[in-house]
């Protein structure tokens, strides 16, 4: 047996085991609450105080919640449900209010009929962001009068006191927090971010209205208000209003055992897959037990229905799942009384009996309206064949990118100019627009680990394509071969040869569409680069501005008129780069690729939906969507200062 080590310098004794009181855990640990102290988590902590709200709703007492980012940073949510309980806990001896937002797992959703469906499982949620606060000041209105009690970093100031006896018709909670700034750093709210939140919620809860207002914006606050009669048939008629649509949405509601089952599904002439998963309106994001049974009601109807029709023979195979789930946009909202998710940030939903229950009521309403509507069958029909026919080929086309014999090694583009280094961790690869600014990049690169990889002209269009043609695209494939990850159901990043992936084009429009091509195909095909944090964009700069000995590269036309109006009238030479290939290779390095110098801009995903719907709306097929897009936010483009 191995001899074990003997370490004397590290102590471990009764001593060593430290206990976190109350909620010193979260401020220690704020991963394992809210998912880290990045932009995310500080959005985190504002969904957390509004799924509360969303739980009144749920319960039919609450229909009206106000969401207002202050001039500060400072965030308020009001709602007009029951108001948390203010009296004594019989058992704490200290009011309920108190309890709720100072102790983890304390909470009126663990089965003591306070709630009978809520998003609320692990009772963290607003005690975490108490604790994640500089302060936070919680106001209940009760028949009775208004109580209010103030928190400094999760600590109370004073015990809950009625400020006021005026009886309130109309009750409800007021929670007002400023984040710690010691632990959420150089981040600040986004409002689009917290919009497709909170419209989200409101498909996915019919009769709530939901307002968010922005006051940062000077001089008039920034507004949006959030209600959908319709729910997730809305939600679906709103994902696919810049899509051609094949039939009309086929929608279900099921209850069976205190669970409540909601599905809205409509196929599309695209090639992509849009299905949001939904449980007591939380978007798991992970998917989890409700997905997995809406994916085998659907493989299976789709096949039993084309077979009833003939379509399909008996010596044919079935359809796989990505052959039938192509083109489909769909919703599925589950509200379920003990919601079991894999974590406190709630991204997947595990109880075991919502598969079933899903798949039953998706597989009955699909094979129904299969038989009734033959002529919505037929065009789904046709659209899941041609989907088989395309993957079919695309498998023979990926075979010759991808996959090698064993007596072969994989071969890299002869127009990429390889690093030296083999850590992946440490290389990183510029695709680069054109073969002028390839040379240029080659020329000017770090070789030990920065690689080259020059496009020709702009890379085909991956939002109109099949599979197939994309994948006998050139320049694909020689992006594929370059990274070595492979592409779509087959990418595997263990196998990515860089740990950074930059685009970098023109700063002109040009530049800008081949940029958005590229950043298509990535979305499309090879998500888990941009999820893992992989994709950025490089920011070559507009102009050189030189005053005598004096020379500065500005990005922007606002920095450009700063610069100038810093010079006072000096005399100035001004040159601007058309393009990448006009800059010589050092000037290339000292403004784009020096890792000491250069900005990046980290490509990311805020929300699936809105990125998908963005893309099918920029690149698809429909021209006016993309219009209206362009002639709305013309004006905003011009006045564009970042």
């Amino acid at each position: 047996m191995a001899e074990k080590r003997n370490n004397n310098s590290l102590k471990y004794d009764a001593s060593t085991i430290q206990v976190l009181e109350g909620l010193e855990a979260v401020r220690k640990r704020p991963g394992m609450y809210v998912g880290g102290t990045d932009i995310r988590a500080l959005h985190h902590l504002v969904y957390e105080v509004v799924d509360n709200s969303i739980d009144e709703a749920l319960a039919g007492v609450c229909d009206h919640i106000r969401v207002t980012i202050k001039a500060d940073s400072t965030v308020s949510v009001e709602d007009n449900g029951r108001g948390i309980p203010v009296g004594e806990h019989p058992e704490k001896h200290i009011s309920a209010l108190q309890l709720v937002l100072t102790t983890l797992h304390a909470g009126g959703k663990f089965g003591g009929g306070g709630y009978k469906v809520s998003g609320g499982l692990h009772g963290v949620g607003v005690s975490a962001v108490n604790a994640l606060s500089e302060w936070m000041e919680v106001e209940v209105r009760q028949p009775e009068g208004l109580y209010v009690q103030r928190y400094n970093r999760g600590v109370p100031e004073k015990s809950v006191e009625q400020v006021n006896q005026t009886p309130y018709k109309e009750t409800g909670t007021t929670v007002t927090f400023h984040f710690d700034p010691t632990i959420f750093k150089e981040v600040d709210y986004h409002f689009e971010t917290l919009a497709q939140r909170f419209r989200e919620m409101a498909f996915v809860t019919r009769g709530v209205t939901i307002d968010l207002i922005d006051e940062r914006e000077e001089p008039f606050p920034r507004r949006m208000t959030f209600y959908f009669e319709g729910g997730i048939l809305a939600f679906v008629h709103y994902l696919n209003r810049d899509r051609i649509v094949l039939h009309d949405p086929v929608y279900v509601e099921k209850e069976l055992d205190g669970a409540y089952v909601e599905v809205a599904l409509q196929y599309t002439d695209g090639y992509r897959e849009t299905v949001l998963t939904f449980a007591n309106t939380i978007n798991t994001i992970d998917g989890g037990t409700h997905l997995t049974g809406f994916r085998s009601a659907l493989t299976r109807s789709i096949n039993d229905g084309m077979r009833k029709a003939g379509v399909l023979k008996d010596s044919d195979p079935n359809l796989t799942g990505d052959d039938v789930r192509e083109g489909i946009t769909a919703i599925i909202s589950v509200k379920v009384p003990d919601p079991q998710f894999e974590s406190q940030t709630k991204v997947k939903l595990m109880n075991a009996e919502i598969k079933g229950l899903v798949e039953t009521a998706v597989g009955e309403a699909l094979s129904e309206f299969l038989e009734q509507d033959s002529r919505a069958a037929r065009r789904i029909g046709d659209k899941c064949l041609t989907s088989a026919k395309a993957r079919a080929a695309a498998r023979k086309a990926r075979d010759l990118v991808i996959r090698k014999s064993a007596l072969e090694s994989m071969t890299l583009p002869g127009k990429l100019a390889d690093c030296s280094s083999r850590d992946a961790s440490k290389t990183e690869l510029f695709i680069v627009e054109g073969d002028s600014a390839g040379g240029s990049a080659k020329q000017g690169r770090d070789r030990h680990f920065q690689a080259i990889l020059p496009l020709r002209g702009k890379i085909l269009n991956t939002e109109r394509a099949t599979i197939n043609r994309i994948l006998s695209n050139k320049e694909v494939q020689a992006m594929i071969s370059a990274l070595g990850c492979g592409i779509g159901d087959q990418f595997n990043l263990d196998n990515l040869r860089y740990n950074r992936i930059i685009i970098m084009t023109d700063a002109d429009v040009d530049g800008a569409h081949i940029a958005t091509l590229l950043l298509t195909f990535f979305f499309r095909y090879m998500t888990p680069l941009i999820e893992h944090g992989h994709l950025f964009l490089a920011q070559p700069p507009l102009y050189l501005v030189k005053a005598g000995k004096q020379s500065n590269y500005v990005y922007t036309e606002a920095q450009l008129q700063k610069a100038l109006e810093a010079l006072n009238g000096r005399s100035v030479t001004l040159q601007r780069y058309k393009g990448l290939g006009e800059m010589n290779p050092d000037q290339l390095w000292d403004t784009t690729m020096d890792p000491g110098q250069r900005t990046l801009l980290q490509v990311q995903i805020e929300d699936a939906a809105e990125a998908d719907r963005t893309f099918s709306m920029l690149m698809g097929s429909e021209v006016p969507p993309r219009r209206r897009f362009i002639t709305s936010h013309a004006r905003e483009v011009q006045n564009l200062d970042v």
